[in-house]
């Protein structure tokens, strides 16, 4: 309006007030500024707050040098503005992952670029091997990153509301990396979360609209925790990368196993179990911390639905549990949307 009416292109009866040509100007650059993000918006392109935010503060000059006229625009100003900012924070901490991804995608091959064999699971337990041939490892490559999508929901305890969310995480296995960022939505408004595990290092990092810490949590409790969560990730995404030899087996009976996998100091147990198909139905560890509790807690992953997953025979859905002495707790459910193997770059 301010720049039709400074180079008279229309009549604008609503502006009173004399509207140089210079100050037109500054009006057209706003108005392109708000609809290059409402496009941004509709592409679903995270840095779309950057020109809502430099749309809303040259809005905002030029409604003050015309403030009789304008001043309602104040009102669609600060909406814009309160979105904007949450949009920016969303946009630049998830950034932060992406970052980390494409840092890590550099990581040089743990395991030879060839196919898996017979032959590289001859030292792994009867029950293993039979979890391998039927999830269909064997004849394909050998497995170094892999990315995750899941949907699902999560709550803090029986008390707490469960809420829904949507997940993307990457792993690493030459040094061993677990990038995982989850969206939710709690009493209505978003959270997000990145839990971070660099190498045995680890912390989780909670935030109410991307903007304010809910949580955060590190340490050497969280490093063995995450380390635990790092090899349930490959038993039961990427089986085939149970061949590394970072992990030590113990065969306890028909259906069970024991693991022990080792990075960079840390080592951690788990015990396996297989159902007669040679399905993993369950894996469960007695060292993952509990942030609730204060201590650890005896944690399992009871999996189900196995299906096809892009060439692999994998469980469909997990739940994750912690058992306190009179109870467990179902605090997470995981519904696998889709995985990729071997990525190359972070689309």
């Amino acid at each position: 309006m301010g720049f039709a009416k400074a180079f008279q292109y229309a009549e604008m009866k609503q502006l009173t007030i004399a509207i140089s040509k210079p100050v037109g100007m500054i009006w057209l650059v706003a108005s392109l500024l708000f609809i290059t993000s409402a496009i941004l918006v509709l592409l679903k392109e995270g840095y779309w707050a950057t020109f809502s935010l430099a749309a809303v503060v040259i809005s905002q000059i030029v409604i003050i040098l015309s403030w009789q006229d304008a001043k309602f625009g104040t009102i669609a100003n600060v909406i814009i503005l309160i979105a904007s900012l949450i949009g920016y924070g969303t946009w630049r901490y998830q950034n932060k992952y992406k970052n980390e991804v494409k840092t890590n995608l550099q990581q040089k091959a743990y395991f030879q670029n060839t196919l898996l064999s017979e032959m590289d699971i001859q030292h792994l337990p009867v029950q293993v091997k039979k979890y391998l041939r039927y999830t269909g490892c064997l004849g394909k490559p050998k497995i170094n990153n892999f990315k995750i999508e899941f949907v699902g929901k999560i709550r803090k305890d029986e008390q707490s509301e469960w809420m829904p969310f949507t997940s993307e995480q990457y792993n690493f296995m030459a040094i061993p990396t677990r990038l995982f960022f989850m969206k939710a939505v709690m009493k209505r408004l978003p959270v997000a979360g990145y839990h971070v595990y660099k190498n045995g290092d680890a912390y989780m990092d909670i935030r109410l609209l991307s903007l304010f810490k809910v949580q955060y949590q590190d340490g050497d409790e969280m490093n063995k925790a995450e380390t635990v969560t790092f090899f349930n990730d490959m038993c039961c995404m990427a089986p085939a990368t149970l061949i590394d030899n970072r992990i030590s087996w113990q065969e306890i009976s028909e259906n069970m196993v024991k693991a022990t996998f080792t990075n960079n100091g840390i080592t951690i147990t788990a015990e396996l179990f297989f159902n007669e198909v040679g399905e993993l139905v369950n894996f469960k560890s007695n060292e993952r911390y509990n942030a609730e509790a204060g201590k650890i807690l005896p944690w399992a992953t009871p999996l189900r639905d196995y299906k096809e997953v892009n060439g692999y025979k994998l469980a469909g859905y997990a739940e994750t549990i912690y058992t306190y002495p009179d109870r467990d707790l179902c605090y997470g459910t995981f519904e696998i949307s889709s995985i990729k193997y071997n990525c190359s770059n972070s689309k």
